[in-house]
């Protein structure tokens, strides 16, 4: 191996350790925003609150899509991201209420 290989060999390394870091940081933190969004839910079906909340998730998305700008992030991805998180969100609050 040339010096050049073995230090990009040393660079993509590091790199995957730190996506691998940050894959079990994402991993922990979205379980942690589930057992919040379960307690909801269960809070919800003991109110008999809607599952859904429109209004709420129309804020959520705009929130993310700016915080995704600054953090140079492409906003329309961040907003697949959450849609898809609040779909699986209001399946489980539709579970509490059946």
């Amino acid at each position: 191996m040339t010096d050049a290989t073995t230090r990009a060999a040393s660079l993509l390394k590091e790199h995957r350790e730190s996506i691998d870091r940050l894959d079990a940081i994402l991993v922990y933190t979205l379980g942690e925003r589930f057992k919040h969004t379960q307690a909801v839910g269960k809070l919800k079906a003991e109110h008999d609150l809607p599952p859904s909340d429109p209004a709420r998730e129309e804020a959520q998305i705009a929130r993310l899509e700016d915080l995704a700008t600054q953090a140079d992030l492409d906003p329309d991805f961040a907003k697949k991201f959450l849609n898809f998180i609040i779909a699986e969100v209001i399946q489980h609050h539709q579970q509490h209420h059946s």
